[in-house]
Protein backbone atom coordinates (compact mmCIF):
# COMPACT_ATOMS: atom_id res chain seq x y z
CA UNK A 1 0.00 0.00 0.00
CA UNK A 2 1.29 3.09 -1.41
CA UNK A 3 1.71 6.21 1.57
CA UNK A 4 -1.37 8.01 -0.11
CA UNK A 5 -3.29 4.75 -0.41
CA UNK A 6 -2.65 4.54 4.08
CA UNK A 7 -3.16 8.51 4.13
CA UNK A 8 -6.54 7.63 2.78
CA UNK A 9 -7.61 4.76 4.42
CA UNK A 10 -6.71 6.82 7.61
CA UNK A 11 -8.86 9.41 6.99
CA UNK A 12 -12.25 7.12 6.08
CA UNK A 13 -14.74 6.69 8.66
CA UNK A 14 -15.39 4.04 10.22
CA UNK A 15 -16.97 1.20 8.87
CA UNK A 16 -19.86 0.99 11.24
CA UNK A 17 -20.02 5.05 10.40
CA UNK A 18 -20.01 4.34 6.88
CA UNK A 19 -23.43 1.88 6.92
CA UNK A 20 -25.21 4.62 9.64
CA UNK A 21 -24.87 7.14 7.12
CA UNK A 22 -25.69 4.85 4.43
CA UNK A 23 -29.32 4.05 6.51
CA UNK A 24 -29.35 8.01 6.72
CA UNK A 25 -29.61 8.83 3.46
CA UNK A 26 -31.71 5.96 2.15
CA UNK A 27 -34.51 6.50 4.66
CA UNK A 28 -34.46 10.34 3.73
CA UNK A 29 -34.24 10.03 0.15
CA UNK A 30 -35.07 6.45 -0.90
CA UNK A 31 -33.25 4.62 -3.06
CA UNK A 32 -33.70 5.67 -6.41
CA UNK A 33 -32.75 9.35 -4.73
CA UNK A 34 -29.96 8.39 -3.49
CA UNK A 35 -27.33 8.33 -6.03
CA UNK A 36 -23.83 6.93 -5.80
CA UNK A 37 -22.22 10.81 -6.33
CA UNK A 38 -25.07 11.73 -3.24
CA UNK A 39 -23.84 8.62 -1.01
CA UNK A 40 -19.92 9.91 -1.53
CA UNK A 41 -20.98 13.38 -0.32
CA UNK A 42 -23.13 12.48 2.62
CA UNK A 43 -19.99 9.55 3.16
CA UNK A 44 -17.72 12.25 3.44
CA UNK A 45 -15.10 9.76 0.57
CA UNK A 46 -15.00 10.19 -3.69
CA UNK A 47 -17.96 8.82 -5.86
CA UNK A 48 -16.20 5.99 -6.67
CA UNK A 49 -15.98 4.86 -2.70
CA UNK A 50 -19.41 2.36 -3.05
CA UNK A 51 -18.75 1.15 -6.21
CA UNK A 52 -14.68 0.32 -5.56
CA UNK A 53 -15.95 -0.74 -1.81
CA UNK A 54 -18.94 -2.58 -2.16
CA UNK A 55 -19.27 -3.48 -6.06
CA UNK A 56 -22.57 -1.10 -6.45
CA UNK A 57 -25.49 0.65 -5.43
CA UNK A 58 -27.49 -1.79 -4.57
CA UNK A 59 -25.29 -4.10 -2.69
CA UNK A 60 -24.14 -1.00 -0.60
CA UNK A 61 -27.73 -0.52 0.48
CA UNK A 62 -27.70 -4.41 1.38
CA UNK A 63 -25.05 -3.77 3.58
CA UNK A 64 -26.91 -0.88 5.06
CA UNK A 65 -29.56 -2.77 5.29
CA UNK A 66 -28.04 -6.19 7.13
CA UNK A 67 -26.02 -3.36 9.42
CA UNK A 68 -29.64 -2.14 10.72
CA UNK A 69 -31.47 -5.52 10.87
CA UNK A 70 -28.64 -7.28 12.94
CA UNK A 71 -28.62 -4.17 15.27
CA UNK A 72 -32.21 -4.65 15.29
CA UNK A 73 -32.23 -8.28 15.86
CA UNK A 74 -30.11 -7.24 18.66
CA UNK A 75 -32.24 -5.64 20.67
CA UNK A 76 -35.23 -8.27 19.38
CA UNK A 77 -34.22 -11.46 20.35
CA UNK A 78 -33.85 -11.22 24.02
CA UNK A 79 -37.82 -10.76 24.17
CA UNK A 80 -38.37 -12.86 21.17
CA UNK A 81 -36.53 -16.19 22.59
CA UNK A 82 -37.52 -15.04 25.94
CA UNK A 83 -40.32 -17.80 27.45
CA UNK A 84 -43.53 -16.46 29.42
CA UNK A 85 -46.01 -17.62 30.89
CA UNK A 86 -48.80 -15.60 29.02
CA UNK A 87 -48.96 -15.52 25.68
CA UNK A 88 -50.46 -12.27 25.79
CA UNK A 89 -47.59 -10.85 27.86
CA UNK A 90 -45.19 -12.35 25.37
CA UNK A 91 -46.98 -10.73 22.79
CA UNK A 92 -46.91 -7.35 24.65
CA UNK A 93 -43.40 -7.46 25.24
CA UNK A 94 -42.39 -8.00 21.87
CA UNK A 95 -44.64 -4.90 20.41
CA UNK A 96 -43.21 -2.58 23.39
CA UNK A 97 -39.55 -3.39 22.39
CA UNK A 98 -40.27 -2.76 18.41
CA UNK A 99 -41.71 0.75 19.50
CA UNK A 100 -38.58 1.16 21.69
CA UNK A 101 -36.45 0.73 18.59
CA UNK A 102 -38.29 2.25 16.33
CA UNK A 103 -37.85 5.66 18.67
CA UNK A 104 -34.43 5.35 18.89
CA UNK A 105 -33.18 4.46 15.42
CA UNK A 106 -36.47 5.89 12.95
CA UNK A 107 -34.49 5.33 9.58
CA UNK A 108 -35.35 1.40 9.84
CA UNK A 109 -38.93 2.19 10.14
CA UNK A 110 -38.87 5.03 7.10
CA UNK A 111 -36.65 2.34 5.24
CA UNK A 112 -39.08 -0.18 4.83
CA UNK A 113 -42.28 2.12 4.44
CA UNK A 114 -40.79 2.87 1.56
CA UNK A 115 -39.56 -0.07 0.55
CA UNK A 116 -43.34 -1.17 1.74
CA UNK A 117 -44.91 0.58 -1.45
CA UNK A 118 -42.60 -1.07 -4.24
CA UNK A 119 -42.98 -4.35 -5.32
CA UNK A 120 -39.08 -5.17 -5.87
CA UNK A 121 -36.27 -7.30 -4.78
CA UNK A 122 -35.22 -4.99 -1.88
CA UNK A 123 -38.46 -5.56 -0.62
CA UNK A 124 -38.03 -9.79 -1.01
CA UNK A 125 -35.01 -8.75 1.10
CA UNK A 126 -36.47 -7.08 4.44
CA UNK A 127 -39.17 -9.60 3.67
CA UNK A 128 -37.13 -12.67 3.76
CA UNK A 129 -34.60 -11.73 5.95
CA UNK A 130 -36.31 -9.60 8.74
CA UNK A 131 -39.98 -9.42 8.77
CA UNK A 132 -40.67 -13.51 8.00
CA UNK A 133 -38.57 -14.47 10.64
CA UNK A 134 -39.97 -12.41 13.35
CA UNK A 135 -43.53 -12.58 12.63
CA UNK A 136 -42.93 -16.59 12.31
CA UNK A 137 -41.75 -15.95 16.37
CA UNK A 138 -45.01 -14.64 17.06
CA UNK A 139 -46.96 -17.08 15.31
CA UNK A 140 -47.25 -19.14 18.44
CA UNK A 141 -48.39 -16.56 21.19
CA UNK A 142 -51.11 -15.64 17.87
CA UNK A 143 -52.41 -19.37 17.65
CA UNK A 144 -52.78 -19.44 21.86
CA UNK A 145 -54.57 -16.48 22.03
CA UNK A 146 -56.86 -17.03 19.77
CA UNK A 147 -57.54 -20.55 20.04
CA UNK A 148 -58.39 -19.63 23.98
CA UNK A 149 -60.86 -16.81 22.38
CA UNK A 150 -58.81 -13.76 23.91
CA UNK A 151 -57.50 -12.60 20.48
CA UNK A 152 -59.17 -11.92 17.30
CA UNK A 153 -57.55 -13.91 14.52
CA UNK A 154 -55.82 -12.03 12.62
CA UNK A 155 -53.53 -12.48 8.95
CA UNK A 156 -50.04 -11.88 9.92
CA UNK A 157 -50.16 -8.48 7.46
CA UNK A 158 -52.83 -7.59 9.50
CA UNK A 159 -50.69 -7.50 12.68
CA UNK A 160 -48.05 -6.11 11.22
CA UNK A 161 -49.97 -3.38 10.09
CA UNK A 162 -52.04 -2.94 13.32
CA UNK A 163 -48.46 -2.44 14.83
CA UNK A 164 -46.42 -0.60 12.61
CA UNK A 165 -48.67 1.57 12.04
CA UNK A 166 -48.35 3.48 15.36
CA UNK A 167 -44.84 4.15 14.32
CA UNK A 168 -45.69 7.13 11.90
CA UNK A 169 -46.60 9.19 15.11
CA UNK A 170 -42.75 8.76 16.85
CA UNK A 171 -41.12 9.00 13.97
CA UNK A 172 -42.48 11.74 11.97
CA UNK A 173 -41.78 14.99 13.77
CA UNK A 174 -42.41 17.44 11.20
CA UNK A 175 -45.93 16.26 10.15
CA UNK A 176 -46.33 16.08 14.71
CA UNK A 177 -44.81 19.70 14.63
CA UNK A 178 -47.87 20.83 11.92
CA UNK A 179 -50.54 19.40 14.38
CA UNK A 180 -48.71 21.77 17.10
CA UNK A 181 -46.93 18.92 18.94
CA UNK A 182 -44.49 20.13 21.40
CA UNK A 183 -41.08 19.14 20.82
CA UNK A 184 -40.33 16.01 23.81
CA UNK A 185 -37.42 14.56 25.23
CA UNK A 186 -36.43 10.80 24.40
CA UNK A 187 -37.81 9.86 28.09
CA UNK A 188 -40.93 11.54 26.60
CA UNK A 189 -40.79 9.30 23.74
CA UNK A 190 -40.04 6.31 25.15
CA UNK A 191 -43.11 6.55 27.21
CA UNK A 192 -44.91 7.22 24.57
CA UNK A 193 -43.68 4.39 22.88
CA UNK A 194 -44.91 2.24 25.71
CA UNK A 195 -48.45 4.20 25.88
CA UNK A 196 -48.87 3.16 22.76
CA UNK A 197 -48.01 -0.21 22.77
CA UNK A 198 -50.42 -0.52 25.50
CA UNK A 199 -52.89 0.56 23.75
CA UNK A 200 -52.03 -1.51 20.42
CA UNK A 201 -52.34 -4.93 22.92
CA UNK A 202 -56.11 -3.43 24.11
CA UNK A 203 -57.33 -3.45 20.39
CA UNK A 204 -56.02 -6.89 19.64
CA UNK A 205 -57.24 -8.82 23.01
CA UNK A 206 -60.56 -9.31 23.72
CA UNK A 207 -62.80 -8.54 26.54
Amino acid sequence: MSIEQRRRAVLLPAEAEILRRGLDAFAELGYEATSVRELGNRLGVSHNFVNDRYGSKGAFWEAVVDFALTESRRQLDPVLLRHFEDPAERLAAIVRRFYQIAVRSPQLSRLMAYEGTRDSARLDYLYERFLTPVLLLCVPSLDELVAAGRMRPVSLFQLYSLVTGPIATMTQSPLARRFGEPSVSDQERSATADSLATMVMSGLLQD
